[in-house]
């Protein structure tokens, strides 16, 4: 039978590099609205300085939702091989930022090259990594693929699959279905994420469902201090709401919510934390031409007393301000993003609110609300009342957040069993715990 898989990769590789342009305007564009996306774009095209490093492991996440999924992963394989190198590789600057901020020079951060192969070996050749972990979504064929070719085992961590993702790989599902085929172990967040991922081609035999590692997030034990700091300063018993990791689409319904808020508490205080930086400034905007007292993180710092609106236009600081809430509608929800995690005020025993459109956390959501601890509303329409429920109701409020809580401490546990993989793996290799290369040696 004429194997056909080579054909589909040119032709896969081909398109890649006439998209190049078209890539590039794109990142030009979203650069003139957020200037880090064109520094170090020479990155992206696996140019950067040699950071002389050899063995190491190297994980890959997206974006800074990624980046905080596999912070408890980072930190626990980073205890077992200590003295390893670790390569982060994101796509984001935001996620980037966050890498930066928390490991600063103790690991080494750049951004994952485009899917052109030499683009990939020039990374491969500066970082010479000993396995990658990759988190989640990302299959890429040439990445996959030359990884492979330089015997690089691959762990795909905490994967997931939606339906629509799914039926999105069209045309290149054979070529996908090839790559994620040769990963040497698939860590699956749920069955059903198992069993798509199997249909998209992960070996049966190499694929377990490992849990959802953003069950196993850390909570700060100075959080809640923070928390009741914060809350002194904008007034202790005033009722507050959060709407946090909100895109485009939802501005609109979550300030109508928030006038109904006021209508029946005065004094109520709405965070709002847009999910990316470029809408900062438009969210700051749209809450003073509604007629709020506005103010926001990076201007002031802090609400005052009558502050009707806080914009949290800062990064990294969203479980604080989630600490600080009575209730919290996680965005993304009510327009077809497919929601942002929702575990992060359950782990705090804040109610969670979400909208219709869940499709990216289907079970987690899912789960929450099953066990009480998450309320899910039809439309935009239906965000006031819900959440005038529940700040009417400190009971109802305990309630949720305790279920929460207790949901989430549940399912812990996904990070020990992903590092047990990582060892399996390594020691299957005859890699396991094999010294770093002196650089001398090169």
């Amino acid at each position: 039978m004429l194997d056909l898989m080579p054909l589909r990769r040119f032709i896969y590789t081909l398109t890649m590099y006439l998209l190049t342009p078209v890539i590039l305007y794109r990142l030009a564009v979203r650069g003139l609205r957020y200037p880090d996306y064109f520094s170090r774009w020479r990155e992206r095209f696996g140019f950067f300085s040699d950071p002389h490093i050899h063995d190491s492991i190297w994980i890959h996440a997206v974006s800074m939702g990624e980046v905080n999924a596999a912070m408890p992963l980072i930190d626990a394989l980073m205890q077992r091989y200590q003295g390893t190198p670790f390569v982060i590789t994101t796509v984001t600057p935001t996620g980037s930022d966050r890498v930066r901020r928390v490991y600063g020079d103790r690991v080494f951060n750049v951004y994952l090259p485009y899917d052109l192969p030499a683009s990939i070996r020039r990374f491969l050749k500066r970082v010479r990594p000993r396995l990658i972990v990759v988190m989640e979504t990302e299959i890429w064929p040439n990445l996959f693929f030359e990884c492979r070719t330089r015997g690089v085992p691959i762990v795909v961590a905490n994967a997931r699959l939606s339906e629509k993702s799914l039926r999105g790989y069209g045309p290149v599902r054979p070529l996908a279905k090839s790559a994620l085929a040769s990963a040497h172990y698939v860590a699956a967040q749920s069955m059903t994420d198992a069993a798509r991922l199997r249909d998209l081609g992960a070996d049966p035999d190499r694929l377990g469902v490992v849990g959802n590692l953003k069950y196993d997030m850390s909570v700060p034990a100075e959080l809640k201090a923070q928390a009741l700091s914060m809350r002194a300063g904008w007034g202790a018993r005033r009722p507050v709401w959060i709407a946090a990791s909100t895109h485009e689409g939802e501005e609109e319904p979550v300030l109508k919510a928030h006038a109904a808020v006021l209508r029946k508490f005065p004094d109520a205080l709405l965070l709002f934390a847009p999910r990316h930086p470029e809408r900062f400034r438009q969210v700051a905007l749209a809450c003073r031409s509604f007629g709020f007292i506005t103010r926001t993180r990076s201007e002031g710092g802090g609400a005052d007393a009558d502050t009707q609106c806080f914009v949290v236009d800062t990064l990294g600081e969203l479980l604080r301000f989630y600490a600080s809430a009575d209730v919290a509608f996680v965005g993304g929800s009510l327009v077809p993003i497919g929601g942002h995690n929702v575990l992060e005020p359950a782990a705090l025993s804040v109610p969670v609110i979400v909208g219709p459109q869940t499709f990216n956390f289907t079970d987690i959501t899912a789960s929450l609300i099953e066990a009480g601890a998450a309320l899910c509303i039809a439309d935009g329409d239906a965000l006031g009342a819900m959440v005038i429920r529940l700040l009417a109701d400190e009971h109802l409020r305990k309630r949720i957040g305790d279920a929460g809580r207790a949901a989430f401490e549940r399912e812990q546990g996904g990070v020990l069993r992903t590092v047990g993989i990582v060892e399996k793996v390594l020691e299957e290799r005859g890699i396991g715990d094999r010294k770093p290369e002196s650089s001398q040696s090169h």
